[in-house]
């Protein structure tokens, strides 16, 4: 059973000397519960007036919802297929929220990204209905939004409650599921890339959190063989390991515990595709093929016993005619300095060997490469239709659409 109140209790007063909260009030997992959805939100004091957001798909996953929401006063915003989550959306959104008092998102990523950020914004109650364990946002403060076909990940809100019926998480489509597979392993990248920045920027760090985080993708990892199957318990376990993640990033308030440069990179591509007017494939199906190339590269560093670092040096013309429109916000997160302008090279020197204890404590490349494809996931960039040509572009210059330390934009200062 998955106790959110235990793990509230076990972060409060951490040695690392931050508050750790997060406005979640309820995660009720079980079998055949969706006929409770109207009670549960009840208990959570939620208002008659709701709005429910969900696409054809998901809704068609969830059946006996609607019944259960008898009673309340229900207004729909259903998409056809929302595959990509935009600001324009979260401005639908608020419109509708005007004479509504909450949000029941039915489904998973771009869905439940607009709802967060649209709650956020009108500081209404948000309920999320999860129909596959396919991506690690359900708990999540934050929102990946498109901008000007630029991804740019804004601050939300974590929702008051989660509401998974293990039956429907158990009927997904196996391709949902192998991609909630593709985003956990990403999470290997992200602590790594967070520890490295805690030890060279001096960043915050909790490694109770991390530690979360860490347990949670382990767990995963160990359930690689049973991640397609249709089981209510396998699917149940990579449920509570997806949502452990997004408290995790609720309780630091950043998207740290949960991701690192294996995002940026596949967001990246995202971007790249929309410019050219062709949408990508699904979230945590990238993210696993971005998890194992950039494993590729940290295991090549980590072969290097010493290292000698210096200043990076950017040919900034050459990154702005790869972003071609998006160059503007790419000037906004380098100028007027860059993340790696305060960083001594001898820093990287002198801690070389702690980087590559670091590199060394997570799962080889070989290991998440086995698990992901017993995982049932996709393990090239062919299979997300990603080119060859593409595939290099974005390991060289994804580093400079986020003003975020990783180890793979720390690279660029090794010789």
């Amino acid at each position: 059973m998955f106790d959110l109140e235990k793990i509230k209790k076990e972060f409060e007063n951490c040695a690392c000397g931050h508050k750790h909260q997060t406005s979640l009030q309820e995660v009720s997992i079980g079998s055949g519960i969706t006929k409770d959805v109207g009670e549960i939100l009840i208990r959570n004091g939620f208002d008659k007036n709701l709005l429910l957001v969900a696409d054809q798909n998901t809704l068609k996953a969830s059946d006996g919802i609607l019944e259960a929401l008898n009673g309340f006063n229900v207004k729909f915003k259903i998409y056809d297929n929302l595959r990509e989550a935009t600001v324009e959306q979260v401005k639908v959104i608020n419109e509708l929220l005007i004479d509504c008092d909450g949000v029941i998102s039915v489904g998973t990523g771009s869905l439940n990204d607009i709802c967060r950020k649209a709650c956020s914004e009108l500081n209404k109650p948000l309920c999320i209905f999860a129909t596959a364990p396919s991506m690690d946002g359900f708990a999540s403060y934050c929102a990946p939004l498109t901008n000007g076909n630029f991804k740019i990940t804004y601050g939300a809100k974590s929702p008051e409650v989660v509401i998974a019926d293990t039956k429907i998480l158990a009927n997904a489509p196996a391709y949902l599921k192998s991609a909630g597979f593709g985003d956990m392993v990403g999470k290997y990248v992200g602590l790594i890339d967070w520890q490295v920045s805690a030890l060279i920027t001096g960043e915050y760090y909790c490694e109770k959190i991390a530690n979360l985080t860490r347990q949670a993708t382990d767990k995963i990892m160990s359930l690689a063989d049973k991640i397609t199957l249709c089981d209510e318990e396998s699917a149940t376990a990579v449920l509570e390991a997806l949502l452990l993640t997004g408290i995790g990033m609720s309780f630091v308030q950043n998207s740290r515990p949960a991701s690192g440069t294996e995002h940026i990179l596949s967001h990246f591509w995202e971007c790249k595709k929309l410019l050219d007017g062709k949408l990508s494939d699904f979230h945590g199906k990238k993210v696993g093929v971005a998890t194992l190339l950039i494993m590729k590269e940290y295991s090549k560093l980590y072969q290097k016993k010493k290292v000698k670092a210096k200043r990076e040096v950017v040919d900034w013309e050459d990154v702005y005619l790869h972003y071609g429109d998006l160059k503007d916000e790419v000037i906004k997160l380098n100028t007027p300095d860059t993340i790696t302008d305060s960083i001594d090279p001898k820093t990287i020197q002198e801690n070389w060997d702690k980087i590559r204890e670091i590199i060394a404590s997570v799962p080889s490349y070989e290991q998440i490469l086995d698990a992901m494809k017993r995982a049932g996931c996709a393990t090239t960039c062919e299979e997300i239709e990603v080119s060859k040509e593409l595939e290099q572009e974005g390991l060289k210059y994804h580093p400079f659409m986020r003003r975020r330390m990783s180890l793979r934009r720390l690279s660029n200062m090794i010789e």
